[in-house]
């Protein structure tokens, strides 16, 4: 096993990762950026190194900054985490030429699935279905014209380069296509220093399952169950569950199977998702493979008792798998939560600033994987997730009890967050019956509709609240006036209930 370990990553993934570290008995090395500089990760971290200045290509996209800082500090790998360089083929081979180990797959696997287009082909003899569509990058404007009336619309153009949503344009008919062609190739230009296109047929209202794989480099490969990731919002997930509400013992190991055939004809070796869309008949098809450990791995863990970082770290010593497929089974019911920097009054734009007040969620069947503190500055340079919320029970009911539990009890202030948007969609009937689809966010927001208006009495009592919030995070306000307005505004409302943060 290794002694020392570089993490190329920030934020809640990099401390889980440090704690993984520490469970090894390995000493885990933090990099950062400037405005990271008293970030979590780096506290927790036994040695930690500046990176550079607050852009991704000056710190944490920097290959050569990252490799030196590995070498200065002697660590024997690197866990790159997900995101920035987890997926780059280049920076595999810069560690394989240092001599260090990158923890996850070789540049090959990454290029063989990371290209959009190029998974497509490999797979189209390997018996695993993929959505009708192209299996190169488009030439031009007319061949994409072209390829979608055989295909039928609606149609999905998608960047061959990247996910995440961009580079992605849902075309309707043809006299949309000009436009969303050339955008979507102007976008994802931007994002990966590809414009590359390709085309698939849209499957309306899909649901978005995904099978989680391992695989050593002794020849052993397991899955390790789904993972229900219908709920998201532009193509991001933001609530996850395992297993999946649609899926009985018959079609998980349909899917299993097909996954792993992905793997072996990927020649994949460490942690990976093959992802899939199901469509109202429960058929499922291919839709890529993410070449790196998952943002929603914990509820994996919490449902397998699997430590998939830990996983990891074996298998890139060079350790067999420590389970059989046999060895695998699914105990009760994980959701997760993405915890967001950002305010959904607002079109969910991301709300960077100082975290005055945390008070995290406890109890039985919770877990928090967080990455900030109280006093924290979130930056605003960076994706704002700072922390997810994972519940676990005996079923869904009981994991939904939990999770609604746990986000009453979360406080997090001097930020907006999008707990409050996770409370009405946990209390969603058609999230509670398990109808999802990857157009449920959409759809529950045109339910939800705009919030009803305070009456005189609340929006008194709310503007009250507002005060004592800054009056609380103010020093120069003495305590006897905060308490005095406390007890005015409980009187205001003798007999109702008073806001949550005001108890």
């Amino acid at each position: 096993m290794f002694r020392k370990v570089l993490i190329a990553n920030r934020g809640e993934i990099a401390v889980r990762i440090i704690r993984a570290c520490r469970d090894l008995d390995i000493s885990p090395i933090a990099v950062y950026s400037e405005p990271d500089r008293a970030a979590l990760h780096v506290r927790l971290a036994d040695e930690a190194y500046l990176l550079g200045s607050a852009p991704s290509s000056e710190s944490y996209l920097a290959i050569d900054k990252v490799i030196d800082l590995a070498q200065r500090s002697r660590a024997e790998a690197i866990h790159p985490g997900y995101g920035f360089l987890s997926e780059n083929p280049r920076f595999a081979e810069a560690c394989a030429a240092a001599g260090i180990v990158m923890i996850g797959p070789s540049a090959k696997s990454m290029r063989t699935m990371g290209s959009k287009t190029g998974a497509r082909s490999v797979l189209r003899t390997s018996g695993v279905r993929v959505v009708p569509g192209t299996y190169r990058a488009l030439i031009n404007l007319e061949e994409a014209l072209i390829e979608a009336r055989q295909v039928g619309y609606p149609v999905m153009l998608k960047a061959a380069a990247g996910g995440g949503g961009k580079g992605m344009r849902l075309v309707r008919d043809e006299a949309r296509m000009r436009s969303d062609f050339e955008s979507a190739g102007s976008e994802a230009l931007g994002a990966f220093g590809d414009g590359s296109i390709y085309l698939e047929k849209c499957i309306l209202r899909p649901r978005h399952v995904e099978i989680q794989v391992m695989a050593d480099a002794c020849g052993n490969a397991v899955y390790l169950g789904e993972r229900e990731c219908s709920l998201q919002r532009r193509h991001q997930k933001v609530i996850e569950e395992c297993p999946s509400p649609l899926l009985d013992e018959a079609l998980r190991r349909q899917m299993g199977e097909a996954a792993l055939n992905v793997v072996r004809a990927a020649g994949y070796v460490n942690a990976g998702t093959v992802e899939f869309l199901m469509d109202d008949e429960r058929n499922f098809y291919f839709l890529e493979m993410n070449t790196r450990l998952q943002v929603e791995h914990p509820v994996t863990e919490a449902v397998t008792g699997i430590d998939l970082v830990q996983e990891q770290f074996r298998i890139a010593s060079g350790e067999p798998l420590s389970v059989r497929q046999e060895d695998v089974s699914l105990r009760g019911w994980a959701i997760e939560c993405r915890i967001y920097a950002e305010d959904p009054e607002r079109n969910f734009l991301p709300s960077p600033g100082v975290i005055r007040k945390l008070v995290e969620p406890q109890g039985p069947g919770v877990r928090v994987d967080s990455g900030v503190y109280q006093g924290w500055e979130v930056p605003i340079h960076y994706d704002p997730l700072i922390a997810k919320l994972v519940t676990h029970g005996s079923d869904r009911m009981q994991a939904i009890a939990r999770m609604k539990r746990a986000i009453g009890e979360y406080e997090i202030h001097g930020i907006r967050t999008n707990l409050g948007f996770f409370a009405g969609v946990l209390s969603d009937p058609e999230f509670v019956a398990g109808r999802l689809s990857t157009g449920f966010i959409e759809e529950f927001m045109k339910r939800r509709g705009t919030a009803p208006a305070l009456s005189q009495g609340d929006a008194e009592a709310y503007a009250v609240a507002a005060a004592l919030a800054y009056a609380d995070a103010s020093p120069q306000f003495e305590p006897a006036k905060r308490n005095a307005w406390r007890s005015g505004l409980k009187s205001h409302h003798q007999g109702t209930k008073t806001p949550r943060f005001l108890k």
